[in-house]
């Protein structure tokens, strides 16, 4: 998305500031858009697009270096959290602020978990296409050495014939079965809990990547290279719910019985305009490269879309500059989404107001859970385990964008629209990007009131949802005046307009010379730093006089940067221009500065020549041509 700043200026010269007396009017920074909210630093707080600022997810931070990527994630119920890692296949397992190696499975990486068959853990890999069966109450973290690896690979419970890639798993409760979403080609397997596995459905892509289960037993898949989002009603009888512009549909959540909206469906489908596929050989998914082959490519184009009851769909989100890593829905059955580009975390509602809730220091949201009884997010590039603790508190802090005055502004009053008690705070300096040049952070304001921070031509303002965690910040104006700068005039000119244009023409032979208008076209160029509306006058001095005569009236307000004048009643001869250039219109009585510039001498010559002592001797005529100058 590309940042506006909305920039209102009113010329008010009673709102100036202090003592002195400062160039142009007051004018103001107001942020009160998306846009404009966007751009700064946004730890803890949520901006909508309604141009709404609020407490956003309170976020914990548990970096696992040792892990390369994240793929899938599952939540025990102990509260714990297993994390599918790449680098070895590793399962981690998040519990009391801790994370550790779990599970090794020797794959190149776990992309998918599933809890199910009296909560059993149950892991898909690649390349090898087979699954691992684990008990939660294991204590395979126990097998973890000093260095940090496990000290051997789990053995498989499945291997899935002519598969490589278990792209995503899901349970079906009511039907005791476990639905294995799989690559190269492109099969949603039906694994019963001895591990007999059926194909349920054979699709003409080469990867099905996602899967989930609705109440009434029908299996929801997803494929990569047409991005088709399939129903699947029985073995082999599916249905195209949607056949997506793009390379995949990525993520597919239903809304559970019990919940708001329940049997909604929602999906993700990613545009990858060609990076992926071109990466992707014909037999095997470049879905399974490393995260630091993936952040080579390009971020692509995501789509969040959800299919009601009656089957219609509605596009809730549609992002051209940020792929979908991950869809989870929260307790109302509302989906977030993780960002695959920059770690962020979007929300959506019905009312298609999206707020961004979390924006993490990561490249990518991987996993996120916003429901039950651990919520978090886990991310990837580098892999960080984020808890949320909360929404709110001391680290809610807005910050905005570097706002650009242009030139050194001195600050006046800082005013806001809130529902709820908020502090807010400015700091300044003449550096594009803050460094230690800048000043401290003001003194926090808990109402409108005046702007603390010292003159500098850049500022930033803050907002802190400490004080009331619901409280929503609507609009910011932040009032300033800038320095009056001189505009100087750099050249003025004086010519005909018609040698300027190139219309003087050399009459035909035997008509009359064309008629002389006696106009001299004045021009003039300056340098006008501040912007400031410029009002010029204009005077003439024959060559040889020391007075100086004013062309215009003194009613006449002249603010083009050209004059034509009519010389008809000046005597010929040689004269000079000057112009004076002033910036009264733009600031208040005894603060305006001016600046003037004469041209060269020029010839104001409005007779024609006088011919005299013609003589024709044979074909030859002599005479003498004169003229007035």
């Amino acid at each position: 998305m590309n940042s506006k700043l909305l920039f209102s200026v009113a010329f008010l010269a009673s709102t100036l500031l202090g003592s002195e007396v400062h160039a142009v009017g007051t004018r103001h920074f107001v942020l009160t858009t998306l846009e404009s909210f966007q751009g700064g630093d946004a730890t803890g707080v949520s901006i909508a697009s309604d141009g709404t600022v609020r407490a956003g997810l309170t976020l914990a931070k548990l970096p696992i270096a040792e892990a390369s990527s994240v793929w899938d994630s599952a939540v025990l119920d102990d509260g714990s959290v297993l994390l599918g890692t790449g680098a070895g296949g590793r399962i981690y397992r998040v519990q009391s602020g801790k994370a550790s190696i779990w599970a090794v499975t020797g794959a190149m990486a776990v992309s998918s978990l599933a809890l199910g068959f009296d909560e059993q853990v149950f892991a898909g890999t690649f390349p090898n296409g087979t699954i691992f069966k684990l008990d939660p109450n294991s204590k395979l973290d126990a097998k973890t050495s000093e260095t940090g690896s496990a000290a051997e690979p789990l053995k498989p419970w499945l291997t899935l014939p002519e598969t490589e890639d278990v792209w995503d798993l899901a349970y079906d409760a009511n039907a005791k079965a476990l639905y294995a979403a799989t690559g190269p080609e492109g099969r949603l397997y039906r694994i019963d809990a001895a591990g007999k596995a059926e194909v349920y459905f054979d699709s003409d892509e080469p990867h099905l990547v996602s899967v989930a289960v609705a109440a009434d037993g029908s299996v929801y898949t997803g494929s990569s290279g047409k991005a088709l989002l399939y129903r699947v009603s029985g073995p082999g009888r599916a249905t195209v719910v949607q056949d997506f512009e793009g390379d995949e549909v990525r993520s597919i959540a239903i809304v559970p019985t019990g919940r708001p909206h329940a049997g909604v469906v929602y999906a993700t489908a990613n545009d990858y305009r060609g990076a992926v596929r071109s990466l992707r050989p014909q037999k095997r998914a470049k879905l399974q490269a490393t995260n630091d082959e993936q952040s080579e490519l390009k971020a692509g184009k995501g789509k969040l879309v959800r299919f009601g009851l009656d089957g219609a769909m509605e596009t809730l989100l549609d992002d051209a500059d940020n792929h979908f890593a991950t869809l989870a829905l929260d307790a109302q059955g509302l989906p977030f989404v993780g960002l695959g580009r920059d770690g962020k975390v979007v929300t959506v509602d019905d009312h298609h107001i999206t707020r961004v809730v979390a924006d993490t220091d990561e490249r990518q949201a991987a996993a996120v859970v916003v429901a039950g009884k651990t919520r978090f997010i886990a991310t990837g590039d580098p892999v960080v385990f984020h808890e949320i603790t909360g929404s709110g508190g001391t680290d809610a802090l807005w910050t905005s964008k570097v706002l650009d005055a242009g030139m050194r502004a001195h600050f006046g009053r800082l005013a806001w629209t809130a529902d709820g008690a908020l502090e807010l705070q400015t700091r300044s300096g003449n550096t594009e990007k803050p460094d230690s040049t800048w000043s401290d952070w003001s003194a926090a304001l808990l109402q409108p009131g005046p702007a603390k921070s010292p003159a500098a031509r850049f500022s930033q303002i803050r907002a802190r949802f400490s004080a009331d965690p619901t409280a929503v910040l609507h609009e910011v104006r932040l009032s300033f005046v800038t320095d009056n700068a001189l505009a100087v005039l750099t050249s003025v000119e004086a010519g005909d307009p018609k040698s300027e244009t190139g219309s003087a023409t050399v009459p035909v032979s035997g008509a009359a010379p064309e008629e002389s208008k006696p106009t001299v076209r004045l021009r003039w160029k300056l340098d006008n730093p501040d912007n400031d509306e410029l009002r010029f006058r204009l005077f003439f001095q024959p060559a040889g006089s020391p007075r100086w005569t004013a062309l215009l009236e003194r009613s006449e307000v002249l603010t083009k940067k050209e004059y034509a004048w009519d010389t008809s009643g000046l005597p010929e001869g040689w004269y000079r221009v000057r112009v004076e250039a002033t910036d009264e219109l733009s600031n208040p009585p005894g603060a305006a500065l001016q600046h003037s510039l004469e041209s060269v001498a020029f010839a104001i010559d409005n007779t024609p020549p006088v011919f005299s002592n013609l003589t024709l001797v044979g074909d030859k005529l002599t005479g003498i041509a004169s003229d007035g100058v």
